[in-house]
């Protein structure tokens, strides 16, 4: 599928609610029910069961939780790679491990799914720039062999630079 379907896929979540957990358009998502959702509709399926996770899961574990599952289902790419259709990968503040992903919408905006907030299309500014941690593209979409760095685009390389109070309740995850 091409990068500009994926946007077009990550624009129909446009206004859906956060909620911790979820993955359903409409209805509720966190950030990693965004790029979970988008992947269903990609592939008709989900890329690997989820296990419930607290707002601070990345912290209790002390692994790299995110960054692990994104490699394992997605392709990974430098982040001067990345162009419209990829998904960056975030870190909160310093050495912390990532957790808070986001589709790129153009080459300076972003959609995602934050708490307090619906999922929106944002400034991709440089504060979210500075906190990147990794870039990815869905396989159907790993960029050409023509680097689109080579052509002057994709993001800047960013050194990597973060919350939680669990929540029990969440939605049904749709299919």
């Amino acid at each position: 599928m091409p990068r500009p379907d994926i946007v077009l896929l990550a624009r129909a979540w446009l206004g859906t609610p956060y909620h911790h957990q979820a993955s359903c358009r409409g209805a509720g998502t966190d950030c990693i029910g965004l790029i979970r959702g988008i992947y269903r509709e990609l592939y008709g399926r989900e890329a690997q069961a989820l296990p419930a996770y607290t707002r601070d899961w990345a912290e209790a574990a002390g692994q790299e939780t995110l960054l692990d599952a994104a490699r394992r289902h997605l392709v990974e790419i430098a982040p001067t790679a990345a162009e419209p259709g990829s998904v960056l990968v975030f870190r909160w503040r310093g050495a912390t491990i990532a957790k808070h992903a986001a589709i790129i919408a153009t080459p300076t905006t972003m959609i995602h799914a934050i708490e307090g907030a619906p999922v929106c299309e944002v400034s991709l500014s440089p504060w979210w720039r500075r906190h990147l941690a990794g870039a990815f593209a869905f396989p159907c979409a790993a960029p050409s062999p023509r680097s689109s760095r080579a052509e002057g685009r994709g993001l800047p390389s960013a050194k990597a630079e973060g919350e939680g109070q669990p929540r029990t309740r969440a939605l049904m995850w749709c299919r």
